[in-house]
């Protein structure tokens, strides 16, 4: 068994879908299961129409209707109609219900973007069968997926590992082809809930290591992960294996091909994931797994986070003293601040966090303690790879910052041990992933591991 994700621009219309249903024909004798999200754009126009409800009272569905319609027309799926007409019915009386009382909470928020996963679940289906799959639709949460009432980011019940595999293996076992709504699930209490950031990945992940299948192919509209940011490097090339801690740091450092949180099911069980591009079949993807072949390249990509705020803290008075880390960080702590790389000595700390927070109360409290420098307008530039030879790689890496004149104001190593991070200023971020693209992937290449 396996388990085909694929996401909201592999099925944005009639001529995706037809693509769709060719990629999954070729591997229906490896069984089969398949997780959709919406289709295109559809979570944006739900949440077009519900602001439009909220704001001005009117309730309008065309956006949703027009693009679903066509695509019915266009596959000439006239069984599936009159499923699609109740599911747009029951999101035109939601829609009333949000003018009326000029209301949108969080449950009902997940309630409404559950929509685009039903409908598309539903159109898919129909067409597989339509061709001569033996397709059938299913909402998660009919099949186990079960959640906390965190709505818009809940996280799955353990009780969920139990129940997915009842109720999906013995559908694999009658050569039934499960088309399955990723994103969504239901509380206790029967309300529908969304599972946040990665969610319709969490889905298919959590399908493939509570199944026990052989990988969890995710379909992307990219060719898997690669050695940096297309945006920035021209030249970039994919990433043919990487560890689990390995694409989770590259994720969070700013590749956004998979969520990290989508890895832990995975992670668990052991379960491969393989990253694939629904619009370049033929390329690889990336193979994401426990631990990799031992000839793969030292440095597996370079990647940034630019627009990150550098603070130094410095206290000579704390000199020795128990508990100055642990105030410091009860600081962040208290105001809801996310801490993204530290590094530290007796007497000081250098923490690195998004531009986006308001520190003016935070650096009043450190005030107290110790002295406080704000530095904004910098970048976190990440290697992700083999830090076992981290002398190897620091080396090179510093005699590149050197030749291009960027001087590094700060060095952390994750507690993963699988990256190097350091901070250089954001105008000189995008010169430093260049010129390190090209000495780890250009030039002559490193020895292998």
């Amino acid at each position: 068994m396996i388990v085909m994700k694929f996401g909201g621009s592999s099925v944005a219309d009639a001529s995706r879908l037809r693509h769709v249903s060719d990629i999954v024909k070729t591997q229906l004798e490896k069984k089969p299961a398949v997780v959709l999200s919406a289709m295109g754009d559809t979570t944006d126009h739900l949440l077009e129409a519900a602001d439009l409800a909220l704001k001005e009272g009117k309730v309008d569905v065309k956006g949703v209707e027009k693009l679903h319609q066509e695509t019915v027309k266009a596959l000439k799926l006239t069984a599936v109609q009159k499923d699609i007409a109740a599911l747009l019915d029951e999101l035109s009386r939601l829609l009333s219900g949000i003018a009326l009382i000029r209301e949108l909470t969080p449950r009902t928020k997940d309630y409404l973007v559950s929509f685009g996963e039903r409908l598309s679940v539903r159109i898919a289906a129909a067409f597989f069968e339509s061709i001569g799959m033996n397709a059938k639709a299913f909402d998660a949460f009919d099949l186990g997926f079960l959640s906390d009432s965190n709505y818009t980011q809940a996280e799955l019940l353990k009780e969920s590992w139990d129940i997915i595999p009842g109720k999906i293996l013995p559908l694999i076992k009658g050569n039934v082809v499960p088309i399955v709504t990723g994103f969504i699930a239901k509380d206790s209490g029967g309300s529908i809930t969304t599972l946040g950031r990665g969610g319709s990945d969490l889905s298919a992940t959590m399908i493939a290591a509570a199944c026990k299948a052989d990988e969890v192919q995710v379909w992307k509209d990219v060719d898997g992960i690669l050695t940096a940011d297309p945006r920035i490097v021209k030249n970039t090339k994919p990433v043919g294996h990487v560890t689990y801690a390995e694409a989770a740091e590259l994720a969070y450092f700013g590749a956004q091909v998979l969520h990290p949180r989508a890895m832990q099911p995975c992670m668990k069980t052991g379960t491969p994931v393989l990253v694939k591009n629904s619009y370049n079949i033929n390329a690889p993807g990336t193979r994401i797994e426990s631990v990799i072949a031992k000839n793969s390249p030292v440095v597996r990509a370079i990647t940034s986070k630019h627009k990150v705020t550098l603070v130094d803290i410095v206290s000579t008075r704390m000199l020795g003293q128990f508990g100055f880390l642990a105030e410091v960080f009860s600081i962040f702590a208290k105001n809801s601040i996310s801490i993204d790389m530290v590094a530290t000595s007796e007497v000081s700390v250098s923490i690195t966090l998004d531009a986006a927070y308001d520190l003016a109360e935070v650096k009043k409290e450190l005030g107290k303690i110790a002295s406080v420098e704000v530095k904004t307008g910098k970048a976190i530039v990440s290697i992700i790879g083999n830090v076992k030879r981290s002398s190897e790689i620091l080396a090179r890496a510093f005699r590149t910052c050197q030749l291009i004149g960027v001087p590094v104001q700060m060095i952390s190593q994750g507690a993963s041990k699988v990256n190097i991070s350091f901070i250089v200023n954001d105008t000189e971020a995008a010169e430093t992933v260049n010129a390190l693209h090209i000495d780890f992937f250009d030039a002559q290449k490193m020895d292998q591991d």
